[in-house]
């Protein structure tokens, strides 16, 4: 699956608060809920084997949650059956997509009809960020990480490509669900490590209330 016309225009939608994926990214998941399992199912006797990660957002008046208009549907390419029926998969990015709407249906999970268009470099083998200062950018990491009390493989960091560093990070790091939908909708590397810069930075001047205490 390479072009945009590869693509199918419905797909099984899986609305996880704060679970990001981004293109050629990898995320782990833990599937456990009945009709996600049913949607994993599903998913498995497809060709394209996709599934679109969605932000939930809260509507007023409704008590179920409505979703962000734009996601990133990955591909299953690894799992594995736990004794009691669960399933440990990950799911490769593989491009971003906009909601079109959902779709009704006797299915126990959700399902969008989607489009593409505008995501085409999604599909490329890699993307880079030609002004991406590394020390700088990893100084700045330093200090977040002190300031939050994390630990780090500053070698592997040191040694990831742009695109790896900068996406895992988005990725892994424990940002509100509104800052990992800004960080998924950025048009390109280079915006997204800026936005994570300006998330890292707000969160080290106490931007986040009480978890920087």
């Amino acid at each position: 699956m390479k072009r945009m016309t590869d693509l199918p225009g419905t797909i099984p939608i899986f609305p996880l608060p704060g679970a990001l994926l981004l293109p050629r990214a990898r995320l782990p998941l833990h599937i456990f809920e009945p009709r996600y399992l049913a949607m994993l199912d599903d998913c498995m006797k497809t060709d394209t084997r996709l599934i679109g990660m969605v932000q939930p957002v809260a509507v007023p008046g409704r008590s179920e949650k409505g979703l962000q208009r734009i996601g990133c549907a990955g591909r299953l390419t690894q799992f594995s059956e736990t004794e009691d029926g669960r399933y440990m998969i990950t799911l490769s990015g593989m491009s971003r997509f906009r909601v079109v709407n959902e779709i009704d249906g006797f299915t126990p999970y959700r399902r969008c009809a989607v489009a593409w268009d505008g995501f085409e470099r999604d599909l490329d083998p890699v993307e880079h960020d030609t002004s991406f200062d590394r020390d700088r950018f990893l100084s700045r990491l330093d200090r977040y990480f002190k300031a939050r009390d994390l630990s780090a493989d500053w070698e592997t960091l040191r040694d990831a490509d742009d695109e790896l560093l900068i996406n895992s990070l988005s990725m892994l790091l424990d940002f509100s669900p509104e800052d990992k939908q800004a960080l998924l909708e950025a048009p390109s590397l280079s915006t997204r490590r800026e936005t994570l810069v300006t998330l890292m930075e707000y969160a080290m001047r106490g931007g986040e209330g009480d978890r920087m205490q």
